[in-house]
């Protein structure tokens, strides 16, 4: 069982930055490819950003691309977002997870953790 725990969300002016980092339980971590999700109140969960289990593809939503980047050291078990430029409709709450079938897909599966939120002020 992976457990997952995200940090470094806060509350930030637009175009200001953020590194969100997730760490997560277990041995397996190396062996999955990850993503970060995102979401915002009254909106449904969105895919934001995956990496390969090696780091070695990435891919993000088109609202992202450019600004944000995904990374992960195995190492330490943990996956990295970081985030530049940041905009209003960037506030939600961000969670990482496994992904299953990257690249072809960028569904996400297992347990949630409790996220961390991010505020993005106009």
């Amino acid at each position: 069982q992976v457990q997952l725990v995200e940090s470094g969300g806060g509350l930030v002016q637009a175009g200001g930055s953020l590194r969100l980092s997730c760490a997560a339980s277990g041995r397996t971590f190396s062996s999955y490819a990850m993503g970060w999700f995102r979401q915002a109140p009254g909106k449904e969960r969105e895919f934001v950003a995956a990496i390969s289990w090696s780091g070695s593809t990435t891919k993000y939503a088109e609202s992202v691309k450019g600004r944000f980047t995904i990374s992960r050291d195995n190492a330490k078990n943990t996956v990295y977002l970081k985030m530049n430029s940041l905009k209003p409709e960037d506030t939600a709450v961000y969670y990482c997870n496994r992904i299953l079938l990257f690249p072809a897909a960028t569904q996400p599966f297992g347990s949630w953790g409790q996220g961390t939120q991010v505020t993005v002020s106009s």
